[in-house]
C-alpha cells in the first residue's frame, strides 16, 4: 500500500531539534466484530523511536534525529486503539507483533530530503495460553520535502498507517472467522455408530443383530483345539469441519468381525458356544464406548485435538487386546461355566450403563 506524496516547502534557519509526536485519537470508521486487540508487543529491531528525522534546517552531513511517539510507542499506540478502534473485549484475543513502524529521512537531490515510512505487524490470536500465527501485514508511505523548509507532519503519516493494519485485521478475522481453524473457540464431537447389513466379510456390531452360526465363514479348522473363534477388530473415521469458529469433529467407530476369519467345529454349534464368541464381540462394543468417553470435547484440546485423538485410538486397541485375553484366561476360553456367567452379567450391566443395550 503506498500513499500518496506530500510536498513541503518553506524555509527556516536555526536547526529545531524534533519533539515528541503525539499520536491523535480519532473514530475510526470500522468495528471488530469477531475480535478484539488484546495486547500490542513490541518486538521491531530500534526501539529509539518511530520517526528519524533530519533537523531544521538540513546541511550536509546532518544526522537524522530519533524522535518516538509521546509517552513511548507502545504506550501511545494501545492508548490510540482503546480510544479510537471500537471493539468487543470478551471477543477473540489478538495480539499485534510490531516488527517495524518507523519512518525515515534521508537527504536527496537538489537540497530535499526524501520521507519513507513502514509498517510490519504479526498478528496472532491467542488461545489456551499460547499465540497462534494469523498473518504478516506490511505496508508503506513516502514524502519529499524541501530541506531547509518547515518541519513535516508526519504523525498523521504514522497514524494512517496503523489505521490501515487495523482495517485489514478487521476484514481478515471477519472473512476467516466461521471456517478458519485457528480462529475456532470450542470443539464438539459427534459420535456415529457404523452399522451396515450386508452380505460381504465385515459384520458391524449392532446390538439388534448379535452373531449368528451363520457368521463362521471361515471354516471349521480352529487353531488351539478351540471349539470356535471369531476375529474381532476396530476401526474408526474422523472428520472435521470448522462451522461459526466451532470445530466438529465426527467420529464413526466401527467394532466389526471378519466372517472369513470365525471358524466353527460342527460339533459345537450351541447356543453356549455362541454366546461366548458373542462376548468378545460385546466386549469390543464396550472398548469402542470407552473410547468416545476418552475423546469427549473436556479432553481435547482445540491446538493438539487430532493427536489426542489418534493417541486415545491406540489405547483403545491396547484395552482391546487386553480385554479378550483376560476374559478368555478367566473363563477357560468358555470352560469355566461359572465365570462365563460372571462375566455376562458384568458385560450385560455395563452395555446397559451406557445404553447399548435395554
Amino acid at each position: 500500500m503506498l500513499l500518496p506524496l506530500f510536498f513541503l516547502s518553506g524555509a527556516g534557519k536555526p536547526p529545531v531539534s524534533p519533539s515528541p509526536i503525539l499520536l491523535q485519537q480519532e473514530e475510526l470508521p470500522f468495528t471488530a466484530q469477531q475480535f478484539h486487540i488484546a495486547d500490542v508487543v513490541d518486538e521491531r529491531a530500534n526501539k529509539k523511536g518511530v520517526a528519524f528525522l533530519l533537523p531544521l534546517p538540513s546541511g550536509a552531513g546532518t544526522a537524522p534525529q530519533p524522535v518516538d511517539l509521546q509517552n513511548g510507542s507502545v504506550t501511545a499506540i494501545k492508548s490510540y486503539i482503546k480510544q479510537s478502534f471500537k471493539q468487543n473485549q470478551h471477543l477473540r484475543p489478538v495480539v499485534m507483533r510490531l516488527k517495524e513502524f518507523n519512518l525515515t529521512e534521508t537527504a536527496a537531490e537538489k537540497s530535499r530530503v526524501a520521507g519513507k515510512a513502514k509498517i510490519t505487524v504479526a498478528f496472532a490470536v491467542r488461545r489456551e495460553g499460547k499465540l497462534l500465527h494469523l498473518f504478516d501485514y506490511s505496508s508503506g508511505a513516502s514524502y519529499n520535502r524541501a530541506a531547509a523548509g518547515p518541519a513535516p507532519t508526519v504523525e498523521p503519516l504514522l497514524r494512517r498507517l496503523l489505521a490501515s493494519s487495523l482495517k485489514y485485521v478487521t476484514t481478515w478475522v471477519e472473512q476467516e472467522a466461521p471456517h478458519n481453524e485457528k480462529l475456532a473457540y470450542t470443539i464438539k464431537v459427534h459420535y456415529e455408530d457404523y452399522r451396515r447389513h450386508q452380505n460381504d466379510d465385515t459384520l458391524f456390531y449392532d446390538p439388534a443383530r448379535p452373531l449368528n452360526w451363520n457368521d463362521f465363514q471361515g471354516g471349521a479348522r480352529v487353531s488351539g483345539g478351540f471349539a470356535a473363534s471369531v476375529f474381532p477388530g476396530l476401526s474408526n473415521d474422523i472428520e472435521s469441519t470448522v462451522q461459526d469458529g466451532v470445530i466438529h469433529v465426527r467420529v464413526s467407530t466401527k467394532p466389526y468381525v471378519l466372517r472369513n476369519l470365525s471358524k466353527v467345529l460342527p460339533s459345537a454349534k450351541t447356543e453356549y458356544t455362541l454366546n461366548h464368541e458373542q462376548r468378545h464381540f460385546d466386549i469390543l462394543k464396550l472398548v469402542s464406548e470407552h473410547y468416545k468417553q476418552r475423546i469427549r470435547p473436556e479432553k481435547l484440546t482445540l491446538e493438539d485435538y487430532e493427536s489426542i485423538i489418534k493417541y486415545q485410538y491406540l489405547e483403545a486397541l491396547w484395552e482391546m487386546d487386553r480385554l479378550q485375553k483376560q476374559y478368555d484366561r478367566e473363563t477357560g476360553h468358555g470352560t469355566n461355566h461359572s465365570a462365563q456367567e460372571r462375566w455376562n452379567r458384568k458385560i450385560d450391566d455395563e452395555l446397559r450403563a451406557l445404553n447399548v443395550k435395554s
